[in-house]
């Protein structure tokens, strides 16, 4: 079992992320915004984080980077939520330390095997 840090404002969405997420065996927290999220990182060391782009606070894109910066984290596989579909925005997501990244609207089946493909050991 995986532990999984949901971060997304939306609180349906993160419902929806969370219930899925569960449902297929892994352990899931959440946090509302960018900044609770990049706290809940430090605090519980997930194995994977599900990263909302555009949240108060600090955007998904923010929340990577600084993820990726903090040398006292173990670093989590990041996984990034977007409505943004251009390639200049995905190169962003991809240089702030994002893994991968999934477009909005997006279906729960291409979520979970996305999250599967994250991790599983390489």
């Amino acid at each position: 079992m995986s532990r999984i840090l949901i971060v997304e404002d939306d609180e349906d969405v993160r419902a929806l992320i969370a219930h899925k997420l569960r449902r297929a065996g892994h352990e899931v927290s959440e946090a509302g915004d960018g900044l609770e999220g990049l706290e809940a990182a430090r605090a519980s060391a997930p194995d994977l984080v599900v990263l909302d782009w555009m949240m108060p606070k600090l955007t998904g894109v923010e929340v990577s980077a600084e993820i990726r910066a903090d040398i006292s984290l173990t670093q989590p596989r990041i996984l990034l939520l977007t409505a943004k579909s251009q390639d200049s925005d995905i190169a962003q997501a991809l240089a702030a330390g994002a893994d991968a990244y999934l477009i909005k609207p997006f279906r729960a089946n291409d979520l979970l095997e996305r999250v599967d493909a994250l991790l599983t050991p390489h």
